[in-house]
């Protein structure tokens, strides 16, 4: 489980996070939203210490996050972030193994079942066949689905992405994140589709401004009430495939309290 305590945090003394908390139970997938700007990835970064956060504390499994190192918190957290480098001169099974590298001996490298590991974690999210390229010659879905392969080989309780889907496909949009549905881990996803994040989240926190708008099932948060003052667009709400499903349109005149001619 990961519990995020009254996390603040400030950019030059600019507030970019206030009192927000959260909780991704054992198992589950929490998806972190809001519009551009609101502090859902700087959030993120403070979970996996990338950034040290004003107040508060990140808590995983019952140990505080600052207590963690080495191999205990890359068995406990993996991460796919937006940041990754692109030009890493690595083919795609090497940059895959990257993920292994905690779990291997410092003069002994990488072992057969680490290789078979990594090859598995390829063939999960559909890119198997680009084991021999270049990482540096991928499309941009293309790097994405192998970074989250190397998250995969890491094989740790819980992982973290900060906007997963970006460049990819419908297709691969459904199917990687059907696949982080299904992992036995704890989830915490940055995600700008809201029907993306209907369908496959467990819960949702809705972030705007540094603080937490609102947390809780999937059907609590995204409601008109809610997402319209947020987003500033009209949200009505249906159902397609067994999921929530939410249509968007301009706010209307009227709604802004200019009249029509």
């Amino acid at each position: 489980m990961i519990t995020v305590e009254d996390v603040g945090f400030d950019y030059s003394g600019a507030v970019v996070l206030a009192g927000v908390g959260l909780i991704a139970e054992s198992g589950t997938t929490v998806g972190l939203i809001g519009p551009n700007g609101s502090g859902k990835s700087t959030l993120l970064r403070v979970i996996y210490r990338a950034l040290r956060p004003r107040t508060g504390a990140v808590v995983i499994d019952g140990t505080p996050m600052t207590a963690l190192r080495g191999r205990e918190l890359a068995a406990r957290l993996a991460v796919v972030s937006q940041d990754a480098p692109t030009d890493a001169p690595l083919t795609v099974s090497e940059m895959v193994l990257l993920g292994r590298a905690p779990w291997a001996g410092a003069f002994q490298g990488y072992s057969r079942a680490d290789r078979i590991t990594a090859a598995t974690a390829l063939t999960r999210v559909g890119a198997r066949h680009l084991a021999d390229r270049s990482f540096a010659t991928l499309s941009g879905g293309e790097r994405q689905r192998v970074l989250i392969a190397r998250a995969l080989a890491q094989q740790a309780q819980h992982l973290l992405l900060d906007e997963p889907t970006n460049h990819l496909d419908i297709r691969y949009q459904h199917e990687l994140l059907g696949l982080v549905r299904d992992l036995a881990v704890s989830t915490i996803v940055v995600l700008h589709d809201l029907n993306l994040a209907a369908r496959y989240c467990d819960s949702l926190v809705l972030i705007d401004r540094g603080g937490v708008v609102a947390a809780g099932p999937v059907e609590r948060v995204l409601t008109p009430e809610i997402l319209e003052p947020v987003y500033q667009v009209t949200v009505e709400r249906s159902s397609a495939f067994g999921s929530l499903q939410l249509l968007f349109g301009p706010k209307s005149f009227e709604s802004e309290g200019v009249m029509s001619s």
